[in-house]
């Protein structure tokens, strides 16, 4: 059993290409602009292999990605991005800034799921230290509805050409307990096996808003999936540093 994330990585925007990233990255751009943050430092939390940190970059934004996945970063990188992109190996908890204090950050497709509940007030108040007053925070969550009722106590699987994965879920009172075997086509046309465990916790929405006010946040908005008002599957939170 690897740790989350570990072979996944290579594999995760391939697996996850109907998410649809440039439709979800232009929603959180004018989002963005909206709050009035149409330039400057951004930090993209929980990045992955930087699907978000490029497209921002792409945007005009100076970006910094973090993320506790050294798989994910090592993806990132081979990715690129150009010269406005620079990846950092940190647990979001311990989020640092150099150089001043950013213009906004991101916390986006399930990276605050992750994170126990417990923790969720701490990290809220570090990132908002990382802000510039009237700075942007925009963040997400996969919904309680979500993950009870459709990831819940499940089991996804798909079959590709060159890789295949098996996801068996368990749902708890407070998370979902995830476990994935990965087989991945190699040159000899046999396939290697990898199993990772993951735990994504579930965080109803008023506690998220609250514990983000008590950090410092305005809230501004709460929305659904690309600011869809019916969408009961995803919870969207754009704040501004009080």
């Amino acid at each position: 059993m690897t740790d989350a994330y570990s072979s996944l990585a290579d594999w995760f925007e391939y697996l996850n290409e109907d998410c649809d990233y440039e439709k979800w990255s232009q929603y959180l751009y004018e989002r963005l602009r909206s709050l009035g943050v149409t330039s400057g430092r951004g930090l993209d939390i929980g990045c992955g292999s930087g699907a978000f940190t490029r497209a921002f970059a792409a945007f005009g934004f100076d970006m910094t990605g973090y993320d506790s996945s050294e798989q994910m970063l090592q993806k990132a990188e081979r990715l690129g991005a150009g010269g406005k992109v620079r990846y950092v190996l940190s647990d979001a908890r311990k989020l640092r800034v150099a150089g001043g204090r950013a213009d906004f950050a991101l916390c986006v497709n399930d990276c605050l799921n992750y994170i126990p509940p417990q923790d969720v007030p701490a990290f809220f108040a570090r990132t908002a230290n990382c802000l510039r007053k009237g700075g942007a925070f925009l963040f997400d969550v996969s919904s309680p509805y979500k993950l009870r009722e459709i990831v819940g106590s499940n089991v996804f699987c798909e079959d590709r050409e060159e890789v295949a994965y098996l996801w068996f879920n368990q749902c708890k009172e407070d998370r979902v307990e995830m476990d994935i075997t990965l087989f991945v086509k190699g040159t000899d046309g046999r396939f290697d096996r990898s199993d990772e465990h993951h735990t994504q916790y579930i965080h109803e929405g008023d506690f998220l808003a609250d514990a983000a006010e008590k950090a410092g946040f305005r809230v501004c908005s709460r929305e659904g999936a690309f600011g869809e008002a019916a969408d009961r599957t995803r919870l969207n939170f754009l704040c501004v540093r009080s």
